[in-house]
């Protein structure tokens, strides 16, 4: 059978091309090689006897740009956080709080000993800002080159920070204080495992994409969890006459547009005018037959768990729901960073491995069941930095029972209490705490060797024959990318 466009699999950036394809009349197959669509950005009831919805794996919004929500008319409430982020740092912690400009310049003060960081603090991000206004929309459009973007952009100095000096260099000169160094380095190393100096700059392009979601960089919770991003995008497409279709993998691409799959017992052959493949570069290879050209590799370790409630602070001056309303930064100075880079790529775990959290439900109790709600239950997701897939591979199992264990001890120095009493037992008696390595999500969604953008973020323009085009395109008329590795691709964008 035909079709205008065959989509390779069901993840969100997929659900938004059948979308829109279909409600401008095109004929739409998408097929999902899971049960479920939605790939990353899914909620899930993961512990057994509990009523909770967590965003499994991907977990927060800010990439989705606010035309594409509302030219599709999807009805998914996002919400601000009021916090920014909290690091404890010994018996006191730095609070962000973005409500509140002289608590946060207390706090630095109590941290540092000056106001002198905060207002560094202060122009690096006004400077993110104006490179986020300018940068964002032309994420919807033809690439730009590098001169027209950074013409763009008019501001030499952000420039210079953000597209050419490696952003260790800069935090060095802005910030006295390390802690205050290191919570902003660490939006430039999710899914990225390389140092604050690294010369390719993969930090500088992760750190880019954390700070200029829809022109302000906020991250906001949806409510109901990412699940609900991805229901609402699926039921647009089936509105608009897409036909979905799960359980269905594909087995092979031809450039002419034959898509070859197996549904159950049976394989199938469809033709599509244009096959666009919502799976990674690496993958769209191997479809087509050919040699993959690069090996990515991805570098983290998710946590999710279910408390009875959230653990005591050491610092008795902040209420732990505004700690956890936002990034809650565990061992993530810009030393600690460093260190822990240098000891994974030595190919060892970190010791104390840094980390970030941050509580879905304490803005958003809709993911949590009447019973679980009215116990005060909460969830915390747990994102793990620098851990990259090779450490998993001699033994993913083995590596991460010691990963977890590593993490979850980080965790409890900053705390006043241990993390593991306060953690929620399933209807089995067992503790609602999960992790999931690089090796994990290659399996369960596809990833790359768990690589969550699919391969290093791209910069967002295009040089020579690149530019004016959409970042989508392959050796292929016919074939397109639309999923995280296209250019400007990752992260929940569409």
């Amino acid at each position: 059978m035909d079709y205008d466009a065959v989509i390779v699999g069901g993840g969100h950036n997929g659900l938004v091309a059948a979308a829109y394809l279909a409600r401008a009349g095109r004929s739409v197959l998408v097929l999902e090689r899971r049960a479920e669509i939605g790939g990353a950005a899914v909620s899930f009831r993961a512990f057994p006897g509990v009523d909770v919805r967590l965003s499994r794996y991907s977990y927060l919004v800010s990439l989705l740009p606010k035309r594409i929500m509302t030219e599709l008319g999807l009805g998914v409430q996002l919400r601000r956080r009021r916090m920014s982020s909290y690091t404890p740092v010994g018996d006191t912690g730095l609070l962000v709080d973005t409500g509140d400009g002289e608590r946060t310049s207390a706090s630095f003060r109590a941290v540092t000993g000056s106001t002198k960081d905060y207002a560094a603090w202060q122009r690096f991000y006004a400077s993110a800002a104006r490179v986020a206004k300018a940068t964002f929309d032309s994420l919807t459009e033809p690439l730009p080159t590098r001169a027209e973007l950074r013409e763009r952009i008019g501001d030499d100095e952000a420039w210079g920070t953000f597209f050419e000096r490696p952003v260790g260099e800069t935090l060095r000169e802005l910030f006295d204080d390390d802690v205050v160094r290191g919570v902003v380095l660490t939006d430039g190393l999710i899914g990225t495992c390389a140092s604050a100096d690294d010369e390719e700059l993969r930090q500088n392009r992760c750190l880019l994409y954390h700070l200029i979601g829809n022109g302000t960089g906020d991250w906001d919770v949806p409510v109901g969890g990412m699940g609900a991003v991805t229901d609402a995008l699926a039921d647009v497409a089936r509105r608009a006459g897409a036909q979905l279709v799960t359980g269905a993998e594909v087995l092979g691409v031809t450039p002419d547009g034959e898509v070859r799959y197996r549904a159950g017992d049976a394989e199938r052959v469809v033709v599509g005018g244009r096959v666009l493949a919502n799976v990674s570069p690496r993958t769209l290879s191997r479809l087509l037959g050919e040699e993959p050209v690069e090996e990515p590799e991805g570098a983290q370790l998710k946590v999710n768990m279910v408390l009875r409630r959230l653990p005591r602070l050491r610092d008795a001056g902040v209420d732990p729901r505004d700690a956890f309303g936002g990034t809650f930064h565990v061992n993530e100075s810009f030393a600690q960073l460093e260190t822990a880079y240098r000891e994974a790529a030595a190919g060892r775990i970190p010791a104390v491995p840094p980390c970030e959290i941050y509580c879905h439900s304490l803005t958003d109790p809709s993911i949590l069941g009447p019973a679980e709600r009215a116990a005060g239950v909460q969830t915390l997701t747990l994102f793990g930095l620098h851990m990259p897939a090779r450490l998993f591979e001699a033994d993913n199992d083995g590596a991460r029972a010691e990963a977890l264990r590593a993490t979850l001890a980080s965790l409890n120095s900053v705390l006043a209490e241990p993390i593991e009493g306060c953690l929620l037992l399933d209807g089995g008696g067992e503790p609602c705490v999960e992790a999931k390595t690089p090796l994990d999500l290659e399996v369960e969604l596809g990833l790359p060797r768990g690589h969550i953008f699919h391969r290093d973020l791209s910069w967002p323009y295009g040089e020579g024959a690149a530019a004016g085009t959409w970042g989508v395109e392959t050796g292929f008329e016919r074939v397109l990318l639309c999923g995280a590795g296209a250019v400007r691709g990752g992260g929940v964008s569409g």
